[in-house]
């Protein structure tokens, strides 16, 4: 079945932020597939813009969401009901980012420092200072020496195996203490158990493909940072469409596109799951956007226009007291309707900031956020 790039598009969109999107913060984190929260305003902002009526606050105080290691070991925001199966297919991928020899940590100890992290945050949440002696207590000294590259001298040996401990299930982020970051294990909020490896990666890779789809191994791969060797058996016996001239797979059963063109102004926020989960990178960034929009194809560096669907340029805030001050870069032209259809959005953004909105049309001055 070939199917065009509009439809697709249009797909993309209902399901991320429209009827079929959300009604609670935690439907639109799982219809996001993980919403990336490195930035922690910024993922907030990515999910209360597919709740009607959320706010920033609202997503903070959502129970049924745990702010822990994700796809491609970045911080995420995922539902709590789902963390057996991230935490079973996370932890059946193949170590990446190794610290190099000699500071890595073997086998052995890193089952060491996860066995001792689990303990550790099963009664308290403790900050890192807190964890590290915690930690150091349960293994030995040799889990304290500086050796991780930071931006301020080098983290303690130990601090190798957080998103390791995240992904076996023994970690998560805890409540904020004042400026203070708390670790704590997710046991605490609900016991589960990590869901068998095949199992687990079986039903993420139609999570995903119901977000993003159709999608191949090699795009499916570069979202979750493992390889198309690892993921393509589980590619087997999946419906395929072709789209653009490329073969490309769908979940089983949801293999139908609306007729309808996507339409509206968007504006996400940066690494919004959207830009980053979405693929061919040249269709949804086309033209000039490739090259302002993304960090050399990288998504998510950059707030995101959408207009219908499509990247057309980028934005950024500054907030000032109460004042939202946004300035938008649009790369194409923008009529009359899509001017107020951008205010709407402006409006939008401010209110779940708690803000007052300014919007300015000019370029964006600031670069690439690391």
């Amino acid at each position: 079945m070939e199917i065009t790039w509009a439809a697709v598009v249009a797909r993309r969109m209902r399901r991320h932020f429209l009827s079929e999107a959300a009604e609670t913060p935690g439907d639109a984190v799982r219809a996001m597939c993980g919403a990336h929260a490195q930035i922690a305003a910024a993922g907030e902002v990515s999910v209360a813009l597919r709740v009607d009526g959320a706010n920033r606050e609202s997503v903070q105080r959502d129970e049924g969401l745990v702010k822990t290691f994700g796809p491609r070991g970045t911080v995420h925001l995922l539902p709590l009901d789902d963390l057996p199966m991230w935490t079973g297919a996370l932890s059946a991928l193949p170590a990446g980012g190794q610290q190099p020899e000699p500071i890595r940590m073997t086998p052995d100890e890193l089952d060491q420092v996860v066995a001792a992290i689990g303990e550790a945050l099963a009664n308290d949440d403790l900050t890192v200072d807190e964890l590290t002696e915690e930690v150091v207590r349960r293994t030995g000294e040799w889990a304290r020496t500086p050796t991780i590259p930071a931006f301020q001298g080098a983290w303690a040996r130990w601090r190798q195996a957080v998103h390791v401990a995240a992904h076996a299930g023994v970690l998560c982020h805890g409540p904020m203490r004042g400026r203070l970051t708390t670790y704590s294990n997710p046991h605490r909020l609900r016991p589960f158990d990590p869901m068998p490896a095949e199992k687990a990666l079986t039903e993420l890779l139609h999570r995903y493909l119901y977000s993003y789809g159709p999608a191949t191994p090699q795009q499916f791969a570069r979202w979750l940072k493992a390889t198309p060797t690892m993921v393509k058996p589980y590619f087997d016996q999946l419906p395929q469409v072709e789209l653009n001239g490329q073969t490309a797979w769908v979940a089983p059963g949801d293999d139908e596109f609306p007729d309808e063109r996507a339409e509206g102004v968007r504006l996400l926020p940066y690494f919004d799951a959207y830009g980053v989960g979405s693929f061919p990178r040249e269709l949804l960034f086309p033209g000039k956007a490739f090259d302002r929009a993304t960090a050399r194809g990288q998504a998510g560096n950059y707030p995101l226009l959408l207009v219908d669907g499509i990247v057309a340029g980028v934005w950024h805030q500054k907030k000032t007291g109460k004042k939202l001050h946004v300035t938008v870069e649009a790369l194409t032209p923008l009529n009359r309707r899509r001017r107020t259809l951008l205010d709407v959005e402006a409006d939008r953004l401010a209110a779940i900031l708690d803000c007052a909105p300014s919007l300015t049309l000019g370029d964006v001055t600031v670069g690439a956020h690391a």
